[in-house]
């Protein structure tokens, strides 16, 4: 079995739920006593969202480059970022390190490629809503990606940050992220990924009136592949 070299803390309750399906994953696949050998580096995440704020990227790809080559340093044989927001530094992390990057928008759009669906709704952070990193990379597997109003950007956003990374889980926000997707399946979105590692935390597939794709699950299960191969 590989290592895996895991970079987490953006949020702490995401980086548990990718060891929770890493592990549950290998059990199932495995049998008996077995888990995932795996390393984790765990940042900060007051000090990453400053750094978002400020927009000051290259200090945070600087920071996670970091950790990703203390993990090569550790015995990883491969690497993995617990977040999609911050895969916008995905470059300076692969440039730090000898071993693969396993990058989780390809993760999320292989699936997504394999139901035939070319046209999807994206739940995230602001960042990954907006800014060009996930779309121009989904692009390449041939998927457009569709977000939703501007203001619906902020609620979805807002709950992230404020309720989801807290571990805060309200009914109210719930009704939200449903009306939300509803909304973007009215625009045409033939499946809905949630880009978003605390959103599983909220809401899963049947709350979305499309077939959903679970970007952290998709990723997890990737990382196993290779783990086992």
């Amino acid at each position: 079995m590989r290592t895996i070299g895991l970079i987490g803390g953006m949020s702490w309750e995401s980086s548990a739920e990718y060891y929770r399906l890493i592990n549950e994953d290998v059990r199932v696949r495995l049998g008996g006593q077995h888990n995932a050998q795996s390393l984790m580096v765990t940042v900060d995440f007051a000090e990453i969202e400053d750094m978002q704020r400020a927009g000051d990227w290259e200090a945070a790809g600087d920071r996670l480059a970091g950790a990703a080559a203390t993990l090569e340093r550790a015995g990883a044989e491969y690497i993995a970022l617990c977040t999609n927001t911050m895969h916008v530094v995905a470059g300076q992390i692969e440039t730090a390190v000898a071993v693969p990057f396993v990058h989780l928008v390809d993760a999320t759009a292989e699936p997504v490629k394999a139901a035939g669906l070319t046209r999807i709704g994206l739940l995230a952070t602001r960042f990954t809503m907006e800014m060009d990193f996930y779309r121009e990379r989904m692009a390449v597997h041939g998927i457009e990606v569709v977000v939703p109003i501007e203001a619906d950007r902020k609620s979805i956003h807002d709950i992230i940050y404020n309720e989801l990374t807290l571990g805060v889980l309200r009914d109210e926000s719930r009704e939200e992220y449903r009306r939300i997707m509803a909304d973007l399946a009215e625009r045409g979105c033939e499946g809905m990924i949630y880009g978003c590692t605390e959103i599983t935390l909220l809401v899963d597939a049947s709350d979305s009136p499309v077939p959903v794709f679970d970007s952290t699950r998709l990723h997890a299960e990737r990382l196993v592949d290779l783990a086992l191969t």
